[in-house]
């Protein structure tokens, strides 16, 4: 039997940086909340399973905006303090439903303009490795290094240096065992990349497409619906 694909959005974070009163996943972003976008691009996949959302224990919004009647199961868990702990969360409910060489896309829920081509490469080009890996793009800004006061104290080569973006694709055990790991030995991995790289798993990098923006800032809103009204996927 191929080996299934379940995707995994943690969405438990709160936007801080966002200065806004609700979690921005929530925000509206044409007409629709910002991860009802992300929710309906892996609900379309016809190489998609079902997906887990991983919440905040007290978020009021998930019940209003999860998706019903739909032909694929959407389950949600209890979201933790930081991602690695939601993702993780979002796995061992996932236990009875995976095995251990399905995988696992984690995405952002606040990433709402992964394109489907993209979406269709991480599946195609990972099908048959034996880890997995990301979508990513080469870094073309200069990077600096700053002190706490602001001021430049280094820049850094940006050579070989990539955007890490999400589906973020791995075999599903690997992932867990990988996760599981670095919390117990009190390390926090800001992506699920970097806790394979902790695990020694060689991790593939596919450059994506640069329009896969994460919403942060408040200006984000507004680029991320002039992208999806580029595509045709959103009203004039």
């Amino acid at each position: 039997m191929p080996a299934r694909h379940w995707a995994v959005i943690p969405a438990a974070g709160s936007g801080v940086r966002m200065g806004s009163s609700i979690p921005k996943q929530y925000l509206s972003l044409a007409g629709r909340t910002v991860i009802e976008h992300v929710l309906e691009l892996f609900m379309n996949h016809p190489r998609i399973a079902g997906m887990t959302v991983a919440v905040a224990a007290d978020d009021p919004y998930w019940q209003r905006y999860m998706p019903r009647a739909q032909a694929k199961p959407v389950h949600a868990t209890t979201g933790g303090e930081h991602r690695a702990h939601s993702v993780l969360n979002a796995l061992l409910t996932l236990q009875g439903e995976l095995k251990d060489d399905d995988w696992v896309l984690v995405h952002d829920a606040v990433r709402p303009c992964l394109h489907s081509h993209d979406l269709d490469m991480l599946l195609t080009e990972l099908d048959s490795d034996p880890v997995g890996g990301i979508l990513g793009t080469p870094l073309a800004d200069t990077v600096k290094r700053v002190n706490a006061d602001q001021h430049v104290i280094e820049t850094p080569s940006r050579a070989d240096l990539w955007r890490a973006y999400t589906p973020q694709m791995f075999r599903y055990r690997m992932l867990k065992e990988a996760l599981e790991s670095c919390i117990r030995e009190g390390f926090v991995p800001s992506d699920e990349a970097t806790a394979m790289e902790h695990r020694r798993h060689q991790v593939r990098v596919l450059e994506g497409r640069s329009d896969n923006i994460k919403i942060t800032r408040p200006d984000d809103i507004a680029f991320a619906e002039t992208i999806l009204r580029h595509r045709g996927g959103v009203p004039s």
